[in-house]
């Protein structure tokens, strides 16, 4: 586990012996990246259970009414997931994660009003556990358009109901957490023209940046 100052090249461990964690709004290509990301370093992986969620697709339906039931959900599946990693000791092995277990949290202040985050906070303190902290963060970013039109065209039928509003306050408050975020190295990445579903090279290229990496939080945008 790295200190706070550390960045990825002072480290000194090889990129497929790190933990890389991939965050994001949905639809930005987390899961994707994760998984070219790991078979170029040959790399572990594991990935959030969103399909194993019995009440995302009624949220998307009705997020008041469901907002709640989706969370805890979401904090209980995480929690026996990350427990079992850290029983495995994968964590000191390379391996590639598309969620950091603090994007439950991030996703409970848009979703819950007032009253529920309360109590969903009393749970998760509850629950908390000692967290294995990344290597190595990389932060997807695109505009909110972009990724709704990556949404439509892989077509899940749970994400039929995900509106651009909805999609907008979750890029807001990924935006506000990783402005203070200083628990490991972080790389925010600007995805709009960057696709990695569609290019080999751009993964490439990705970890060569990552490679060259000497601050605890850079922002790289691939226009050329």
């Amino acid at each position: 586990m790295v200190n706070r100052t550390q960045t990825t090249a002072e480290r000194g461990r090889p990129l497929n012996q790190c933990h890389i964690a991939i965050e994001g709004a949905i639809g930005v290509g987390k899961t994707t990246l994760t998984q070219k990301l790991a078979d170029k370093l040959g790399s572990g992986t594991f990935f959030e259970q969103v399909d194993d969620n019995p009440f995302i697709e009624l949220f998307y339906q009705d997020p008041s009414r469901h907002a709640l039931s989706v969370q805890l959900s979401f904090l209980f599946s995480r929690l026996k997931q990350w427990q079992t990693l850290h029983q495995q000791d994968l964590f000191s092995q390379g391996v590639i994660s598309d969620y950091l277990f603090a994007k439950d949290h991030i996703f409970a202040t848009v979703t819950l009003s007032d009253e529920e985050l309360a109590l969903y906070d009393q749970v998760a303190r509850l629950i908390e556990i000692d967290l294995h902290r990344p290597d190595l963060v990389i932060y997807l970013q695109s505009k909110p358009n972009v990724i709704m039109e990556r949404i439509r065209r892989r077509n899940r039928s749970m994400e039929r109901g995900v509106r651009v509003e909805y999609l907008q306050q979750i890029i807001n408050a990924y935006d506000q957490y990783f402005f203070h975020y200083q628990q490991a190295p972080l790389l925010i990445v600007q995805t709009d023209r960057m696709n990695f579903a569609d290019s080999e090279d751009a993964v490439d290229t990705l970890i060569e940046r990552i490679g060259n990496m000497t601050s605890q939080t850079e922002f790289w945008a691939d226009y050329s």
